[in-house]
């Protein structure tokens, strides 16, 4: 893998919403730009027509002395690389990037519209987990609940039990363990198939048995350990997953769905307005 780059493009980006429209269109710049060339005060006012002065108010805003402070942070993006980044933290930055590559390895898009054509037709939906599984399905239940969807999170095992009894042939329940040997969420969700609810499980383990089971097995990457943290939180593969699995849902009838969401979000927002 390559060597991580310094960059103070984050930098940029965190204070965007501070800038006028002159200094957005000078960051506009300098967060899509990947050549080398010559960044001086005068040259790029002129490439850009704008002044030498709001050259260095925006790098003012954006936390440095001036313009000057700024271009030495900038170029450094193309002149040198981290060098002395801990191998501990490479460990963390290079598990996040296989887990990456083995999910969109893994990703199946016929399953994806399957997987979407179930959340779309389905009156209630559940969602089943435990552990860093249970936080990946509240978070499945806030992404979805945004859009107008009748989702519920279930990551208690006594809850899971009592839920038994709401399942029906118009649900859809959603099983998520990693590992796929968590009994609990597994046995419900058998429970769940039994009295004719569509299934889905996302795990990482790829069992004949859950394929005759249930509707659709969602393959998630997988790394040694990965259950117990033992690098990076457990959950991330599968919040890959349900951020693939909510843009595939968000293409079909996109305007009606933005316009749900907008409107929750609005909400929220003007409570603290």
């Amino acid at each position: 893998m390559n060597e991580y780059e310094i960059s103070i493009v984050p930098v940029i980006e965190a204070n965007y919403d501070r800038l006028t429209q002159v200094e957005k269109n000078i960051a506009d710049f300098f967060i899509a730009n990947t050549e080398n060339m010559d960044f001086s005060a005068k040259n790029l006012a002129e490439k850009l027509f704008v002044s030498e002065a709001s050259l260095s108010r925006f790098a003012k805003k954006v936390g440095y002395a001036g313009y000057r402070e700024f271009l030495y942070n900038y170029q450094s993006t193309f002149l040198q690389k981290k060098q002395n980044i801990q191998e501990d933290t490479k460990v963390v930055f290079n598990t996040y990037q296989e887990l990456l590559n083995k999910s969109y390895s893994l990703i199946d898009e016929e399953q994806m519209e399957r997987v979407v054509k179930l959340i779309s037709e389905k009156k209630r939906i559940y969602v089943y987990g435990f552990g860093g599984s249970g936080l990946a399905a509240q978070e499945f239940r806030f992404r979805f609940m945004r859009l107008g969807l009748d989702i519920e999170a279930v990551t208690d095992f006594h809850l899971m039990m009592m839920n038994d009894a709401r399942i029906h042939e118009d649900c859809l329940v959603i099983a998520i363990s990693i590992s796929g040997q968590t009994k609990e969420v597994i046995d419900a969700l058998k429970k769940a198939s039994g009295k004719g609810a569509s299934t889905i499980l996302i795990t990482s383990r790829n069992d004949e048995r859950f394929l005759k089971r249930f509707d659709e097995v969602v393959l998630a990457a997988v790394k040694q350990n990965l259950e117990y943290g033992n690098v990076i939180s457990p959950q991330f593969p599968i919040l890959v997953l349900i951020d693939t699995i909510y843009k595939n849902f968000l293409k079909v009838d996109q305007d009606a769905k933005q316009a749900i969401y907008y409107e929750t979000v609005q909400k929220i927002v003007g409570r603290y307005d």
